[in-house]
């Protein structure tokens, strides 16, 4: 292996351990700022690594098809060791202005959604409610003002009727049937 290769493999590895500093400073503040379960914290730590070592691994194969050397532990190691020395504040502090301004921007959405979408929605499904319940209480009042203008018809009708109901006998059953009809008919109206 040729020293260009060398070196261009130990400047991928300082890059590959920034990029793992980066990510694990990343992480760590999300943890701790969405508050993961206390038991998801072991599957996540164990995902960053696997996809650190998938990261790594791969950067290794693209720049020197795979070629485990001391040079690359090294790189490895000064880059996770700069990115802390230099950079870790600022990400920490990056990824937490990041996650406020996600917050902000959904209580935003959020807001605009309420009032936009929901709000409206809701009053007119009250208005329609209450449209319903005028309407109704509308017809139950005409259909009293109507049966009580029927009601000397029916009493005529009655009276010119009896000499013909009086010799029929109800069935039992149709008697409690009509009394049920009767009585939910005079809760109604």
């Amino acid at each position: 292996m040729n020293p260009q290769i060398q070196w261009i493999t130990l400047l991928w590895m300082l890059f590959s351990g920034a990029a793992m500093g980066l990510a694990y400073d990343s992480y760590r503040v999300l943890a701790g700022q969405l508050r993961f379960p206390r038991w998801s914290q072991h599957a996540l730590d164990m995902a960053y690594w696997i996809a650190a070592a998938l990261f790594v691994f791969r950067m290794l194969y693209v720049t020197n098809y795979g070629q485990l050397r001391f040079y690359v532990f090294l790189g490895l190691f000064l880059g996770v060791w700069i990115y802390f020395l230099l950079w870790s504040v600022i990400t920490k502090r990056f990824v937490v202005m990041l996650i406020q301004a996600a917050k902000r921007l959904l209580s935003v959405l959020m807001t605009m959604f309420r009032v936009l979408v929901w709000n409206p929605i809701r009053g007119i499904l009250n208005l329609l409610k209450g449209l319903i319940k005028l309407l109704w209480r509308l017809v139950m009042f005409l259909l009293r003002v109507v049966l009580r203008c029927l009601l000397p018809f029916w009493s005529l009708l009655k009276w010119m009727l009896r000499p013909i109901t009086s010799r029929v006998k109800m069935p039992v059953w149709v008697k409690d049937v009509a009394d049920k009809v009767i009585k939910a008919w005079k809760r109604w109206f």
